[in-house]
C-alpha cells in the first residue's frame, strides 16, 4: 500500500511539473484582451499572420511582431507592414508596454491616450494618417526616451499644442513631430529639459520666436523649417549659445536681424540652413571660417561682399554687393551699410539698398549729383531705431544729412565734424544724448525735441528747444537779468546805472519784435500756401501759347515760389530761379497732395497696400467711400531711372484705356512728390492668390477663374500690342502686375517700363528690364525687344495658373527651378502634366481638354524663337472658346465718352466704375488723330477743392 502511494505521489509531481512552464506562460488576460482588439480594428490584419486559434502572444512563437517579459506584452514592433484601420481607445491598458513600434502604417481615426504608460521608452507612431490626440495623451509617460509622430493629420483644421505634462517625462532625449499641425509658440519648457537633444518640429504651424531659455539647453539638433502661416518670427541670437548643436535647419520662416557675430563658438555644428528668411546684414567672419557640411544662406537680406567660405555654401538671392566671393565692396556702399547697421536694418532700406552703386539703383532715402556722389540722406519720419554710425565721415560729399522725427538714440559721432560738404543735420525729434560735437560754422544742425540732448547741461546746448541749434549765424548769446551776479551795497548803484542803457535796449528789440510778430506770421503762412500749391500748370489745347493742340502738363520742380512757368514744345531748362522744367504730354489728371494726404490718412502705415522698387502704395477712401489706389514715389527714390517709369506710366495710360488695362486716374507733381493714382483692385494680385493663399487663408483659384482671368490678360495685352492708336509693349508681364478686382476679372498694371513698339517685325534694342523667369531669352541675351517679348512673359503666366508653381523658385529641385523650361520637358506627356497641375484645382477627366490647350498654348508662347510665338489676337481666339459664357463686345473698335473729366476725383472714379460695369471689351480716349481729349482749364482745381479747400 505505502508503495503505491508513493508511486502516485511521484505521478503527481511529475505532471504538476509539466503543467508549470504552461501555467506560468499564459499571457495577461487584459493584454491579451487588447490584442485582439488591436487586430479587429486592422482592415487587413492577414500582414500580422497572428494565429487564429492561439490565445498565448508570449507563450507561442506565431504570435509575430509581439514581444513579452513574463505573461505582459511589452514590445510590438509592426512597422512598414501597410496595416489598415485604427487602434484600440484602451491601448494604454497595456500598461507594461516599453517599446511601440508602428510607423510606416495606414492607420487612421484618433491616437488613443497613452496616458499612464510609465514604462514606455520609445514610442514610434509616425507616418500614419491619425487625424486627432487627446488631450491626456502625454500624462503620465515618466520614463519616455523617444516618440516620433511626424507626417500624422492631428487636428488638421484646429491644431494642437504641447501640453506642459510633456515636461514630466524628464527622460525624453527625442521628440520628432515634424508636419503633425502644432500650433501657437515653442513651449519655453522645452529648453529646460536637460536630457532633450533632439527636436524636429518641421513643417508645422509653430509661430512666436525661439525661447530665450533654449540657452540652457543641450539640443543638438533643432529642425524648425518650414512652418506654414507666415512661420516663424525674430532674433536667431539665442543659437549662439547652445553649445552642442550640430544641425540647425530654419528655412522658410521669416526669422529676422543678423547671424550672431558669435555663432562660430558652435565647435560641433555641421549643418546650418537659414535659406528663405528675413536676415539681414553682414555675414560674420566666424561663421566663414566654420568647417560646416552645409551651409544655406540663400533668400535673405544679406549685404556687404559675399565672403570667401571655408566650406561650400549656397548663398544666392541675397542683396550683396558684388556677385564674386572675395570681391570688396565700394568705401561708400560699405560706409552706408554701416550706417544701415546702426540703425538695425529698416525693412524699407534693406528691399532697397542692394548693389554696389547707390546712385546706380533704387537706394531709398539718397539723392546723388551728376558725379554719381551721395548727397543727401533723407530719411525723416520712417521710424528708424538704434544709433548713428562713424562711418558717414566717410561719405565727403554729403551736403545734407535728414533723420528728424525718428527714435535713434545715443550720441552723434565727433567724426561727422569732419564732413567738409556738409551744410544741414537735421536730427530734431529723436532721442539723442549728449555731447552735441562742435560743428564748423556754415553748418545748420538742428537737434530740437531731443529731451535728454536739449534738457542736459553737459550737451553744451541751451535747454531751450528754439536755441538748441548750431548755425554760420549763430553767436554768443547775452546775458540776461537772471544771470548777472549779486553785487555789493556799495556798487549796486554804479552797477545799475551801467546795466540801465542795456535794459532799455533789450526792451526796445521786444516790442519790435512784437510788432513784427503779426508781419512773420503773416509771411510764413504766404510762404506755407505757395509752397502747398500745385507746381504744375495745366495748358490746355487750344490756349494761344500751345501751337502743337495737345494738352500739356508743365512741371516746375524745386519751385521756391511754388509756382510754374508755362512753356510749349519741348522739354527745356528754366532759369535758376525755375530750377529744372519738364513738359508732359498727357490728359489733365492733376491731384493735389493735400487732397491725397487726406484721403490716405496722411500715408499713414495702416493704409500700406504694398511696397515695391517704386515707392510705397496706399489705400485711400474718399468722402463718399470710393476707395483708390495711391502710389507714392519718395524722395530717396527719385533717381532718373524712376523719374523716367513715373513719366512712361503717365504717357501710356493717358493715352490708352482698356478694361482689362488698370486705369490712372490721376497723379501729382508737388515739390519733391511723385504720385500716381489708381483705381483700387480690391483682390490684389494674382500671385498672392496662386503662390501664397493658404498663409493668407484664400480660396483657392478654381480653373474657370483662373481661365476667365488668362483671357482677361490677353485681351488686355492684344490692345496694347495692336488695338491701341500706337503699338506697346509691357516688359514686365507677370503675376504680380495682374491686378484682380472683387469680381475676380483682371487687369494688367505697371506700365513703368514700357516702350513703344516698333513697325511690323522690328525689334528695339534697350537696357535690360523685367523680371527674371519671365524674360525671353532673345531679350535676356541681346536685348532687343518686340511684342513677342510680352507673349513669352503671357506664356510663363499660363504655366503659373496651370501649376501653382512661380516663375523661378531657387527652392525647388534643380531641374524645376525655372519654370518654363521644366514645363517644356512634361507639357506632352498626359501622365505628367496632370503630375504637374496645381493640386488645388479639383481637376475632372471633362477639364482636361482645356488644361492640355492652354498648356498647349503656353508651350506655343514660349517657343525658344520670337517668329514661332503667336500674337495675341491669336492667343485670344484660342482662348474665348474656352471660356464659359464670354461675351464680348460685337464691335471692339467702339469708343467710350462716358467719363467727365471736368468732374471732381469721386465722380470720376464712379464714372469708371460704372464704365466698368458694361459689357464694353476696353475703353479708349484717345481721339482719330491719337491726341488726348480736351477738358476745362480747372480740372485741376476741381482735384484741389475736393477736400472743400
Amino acid at each position: 500500500m505505502e508503495a503505491d502511494s508513493r508511486k502516485a505521489l511521484v505521478i503527481v509531481v511529475i505532471l504538476w511539473m509539466k503543467l508549470i512552464p504552461a501555467v506560468f506562460s499564459v499571457t495577461d488576460p487584459n493584454d491579451l484582451a487588447i490584442l485582439i482588439e488591436f487586430k479587429k480594428g486592422l482592415e487587413n490584419a492577414e500582414l500580422l499572420k497572428w494565429p487564429a486559434n492561439d490565445d498565448d502572444p508570449c507563450g507561442s512563437p506565431s504570435w509575430q511582431y509581439v514581444y513579452c517579459v513574463g505573461n505582459r506584452v511589452t514590445q510590438i514592433q509592426a512597422k512598414n507592414l501597410g496595416l489598415k484601420g485604427s487602434l484600440p481607445k484602451d491601448f494604454n491598458k497595456l500598461s507594461m508596454l516599453s517599446n511601440v513600434g508602428l510607423q510606416n502604417n495606414d492607420f487612421t481615426g484618433m491616437l488613443p491616450s497613452f496616458s499612464g504608460l510609465s514604462e514606455l521608452k520609445y514610442a514610434y507612431l509616425d507616418y500614419n494618417n491619425f487625424d486627432s490626440i487627446p488631450a491626456d495623451f502625454f500624462d503620465g509617460l515618466d520614463n519616455l526616451q523617444v516618440l516620433a509622430l511626424d507626417y500624422n493629420p492631428l487636428n488638421a483644421t484646429s491644431g494642437w499644442s504641447l501640453p506642459d505634462t510633456l515636461q514630466n517625462s524628464a527622460q525624453l532625449a527625442n521628440l520628432s513631430l515634424m508636419s503633425s499641425n502644432l500650433v501657437g509658440p515653442l513651449p519655453d519648457f522645452l529648453g529646460t529639459m536637460s536630457s532633450l537633444v533632439v527636436l524636429k518640429l518641421a513643417f508645422n504651424r509653430i509661430s512666436g520666436a525661439i525661447p530665450l531659455n533654449f540657452s540652457e539647453s543641450n539640443l543638438q539638433i533643432l529642425w524648425l523649417n518650414g512652418q506654414e502661416d507666415g512661420g516663424m518670427t525674430g532674433a536667431i541670437d539665442v543659437l549662439a549659445a547652445m553649445a552642442s548643436l550640430t544641425s540647425v535647419w530654419l528655412h522658410g520662416n521669416q526669422f529676422s536681424g543678423k547671424i550672431p557675430g558669435n555663432i562660430g563658438d558652435l565647435a560641433s555644428l555641421k549643418e546650418l540652413n537659414l535659406n528663405s528668411n528675413n536676415l539681414v546684414g553682414f555675414i560674420p567672419s566666424s561663421l566663414v571660417n566654420m568647417d560646416l557640411d552645409m551651409l544655406d544662406l540663400s533668400n535673405n537680406h544679406f549685404m556687404g561682399p559675399i565672403p570667401d567660405f571655408k566650406t561650400n555654401a549656397s548663398y544666392s538671392s541675397n542683396a550683396f554687393c558684388q556677385p564674386t566671393p572675395g570681391v570688396p565692396c565700394a568705401p561708400e556702399v560699405m560706409a552706408l551699410l554701416d550706417f544701415l547697421d546702426g540703425i538695425n536694418y529698416p525693412s524699407k532700406l534693406v528691399s532697397s539698398w542692394s548693389g554696389n552703386d547707390p546712385c546706380g539703383g533704387k537706394w531709398f532715402g539718397l539723392t546723388c549729383n551728376s558725379n554719381q556722389q551721395v548727397i543727401i540722406i533723407n530719411l525723416p519720419n520712417y521710424g528708424l531705431n538704434g544709433t548713428l554710425s562713424p562711418s558717414i565721415a566717410m561719405l565727403d560729399s554729403v551736403t545734407k544729412i535728414i533723420l528728424s522725427n525718428n527714435n535713434i538714440t545715443g550720441t552723434i559721432p565727433s567724426n561727422w565734424t569732419s564732413l567738409k560738404s556738409l551744410t544741414l543735420l537735421n536730427l530734431s525729434g529723436n532721442n539723442l544724448s549728449p555731447p552735441l560735437p562742435t560743428f564748423r560754422k556754415g553748418v545748420n544742425v538742428l537737434t530740437n525735441n531731443n529731451p535728454i540732448l536739449n534738457s542736459n547741461p553737459a550737451s553744451g546746448s541751451p535747454s531751450s528747444p528754439t536755441a538748441s541749434s548750431q548755425s554760420s549765424s549763430s553767436g554768443s548769446s547775452s546775458p540776461t537779468a537772471a544771470s548777472i551776479p549779486s553785487q555789493t551795497s556799495e556798487n549796486q548803484s554804479s552797477k545799475r546805472s551801467k546795466l540801465l542803457p542795456i535794459i532799455a535796449s533789450i526792451a526796445s528789440i521786444g516790442v519790435l519784435v512784437l510788432m513784427l510778430a503779426p508781419l512773420s506770421i503773416y509771411f510764413c503762412k504766404r510762404r506755407k500756401d505757395a509752397f502747398q500749391a500745385p507746381s504744375s500748370v495745366v495748358i490746355h489745347p487750344r490756349d494761344p501759347s500751345n501751337p502743337d493742340n495737345v494738352v500739356k502738363i508743365v512741371v516746375a520742380a524745386n519751385n521756391p515760389t511754388g509756382s510754374a512757368s508755362i512753356q510749349s514744345g519741348s522739354a527745356s531748362a528754366g532759369s535758376s530761379q525755375m530750377g529744372e522744367s519738364h513738359v508732359i504730354e498727357a490728359g489733365n489728371l492733376v491731384v493735389s497732395v493735400q487732397v491725397l494726404r487726406n484721403v490716405t490718412n496722411n500715408f499713414s502705415p495702416e493704409n500700406e497696400l504694398g511696397h515695391g522698387g517704386f515707392g510705397v502704395v496706399y489705400k485711400g477712401e474718399l468722402d463718399d467711400g470710393t476707395q483708390i489706389a495711391v502710389k507714392r514715389m519718395e524722395a530717396g527714390l527719385m533717381s532718373s531711372k524712376a523719374l523716367n517709369e513715373f513719366q512712361a506710366e503717365i504717357a501710356v495710360l493717358s493715352k490708352v484705356r482698356h478694361r482689362h488695362l488698370v486705369s490712372l486716374l490721376g497723379y501729382s507733381i508737388e515739390g519733391l512728390e511723385r504720385i500716381l493714382v489708381y483705381e483700387y483692385m480690391p483682390q490684389g494680385a494674382l500671385s498672392k492668390h496662386l503662390f501664397h493663399w493658404k498663409s493668407l487663408k484664400l480660396d483657392p483659384l478654381s480653373w474657370k477663374k483662373r481661365l476667365n482671368i488668362a483671357l482677361d490678360v490677353a485681351r488686355g495685352m492684344e490692345y496694347l500690342h495692336s488695338l491701341a492708336h500706337q503699338s506697346f509693349i509691357h516688359r514686365d508681364l507677370k503675376s504680380s502686375n495682374i491686378l484682380l478686382g472683387d469680381d475676380f476679372r483682371a487687369k494688367v498694371s505697371d506700365f513703368g517700363l514700357v516702350k513703344l513698339a516698333p513697325d511690323g517685325e522690328k525689334s528695339v534694342v534697350t537696357r535690360l528690364a523685367g523680371t527674371f523667369g519671365y524674360l525671353a531669352p532673345e531679350y535676356a541675351v541681346t536685348g532687343k525687344i518686340t511684342t513677342k517679348s510680352d507673349v513669352f512673359s503671357f506664356g510663363v503666366v499660363l504655366m503659373e495658373l496651370l501649376t501653382g508653381l512661380m516663375a523661378l523658385d531657387e527652392d525647388r529641385p534643380e531641374e524645376m527651378q525655372y519654370l518654363a523650361a521644366w514645363f517644356w520637358k512634361i507639357k506632352s506627356n498626359k501622365e505628367k502634366l496632370m503630375a504637374a497641375i496645381d493640386p488645388a484645382l479639383d481637376v475632372k477627366e471633362e477639364t482636361y481638354e482645356s488644361i492640355a490647350t492652354i498648356a498647349e498654348l503656353a508651350g506655343h508662347c514660349t517657343a525658344r524663337e520670337p517668329s514661332q510665338r503667336p500674337d495675341m489676337g491669336h492667343v485670344v481666339n484660342v482662348m474665348v472658346p474656352l471660356v464659359e459664357k464670354w461675351k464680348p463686345l460685337d464691335n471692339d473698335t467702339e469708343e467710350y465718352s462716358g467719363i467727365d473729366y471736368s468732374l471732381p476725383l469721386n465722380q470720376m472714379v464712379k464714372g469708371w466704375q460704372e464704365a466698368e460695369g458694361k459689357d464694353a471689351s476696353y475703353i479708349e480716349l484717345a481721339d482719330t488723330q491719337g491726341s488726348i481729349p480736351a477738358r476745362p482749364i480747372g480740372f485741376a482745381e476741381s482735384f484741389t477743392s475736393a477736400d472743400g479747400r
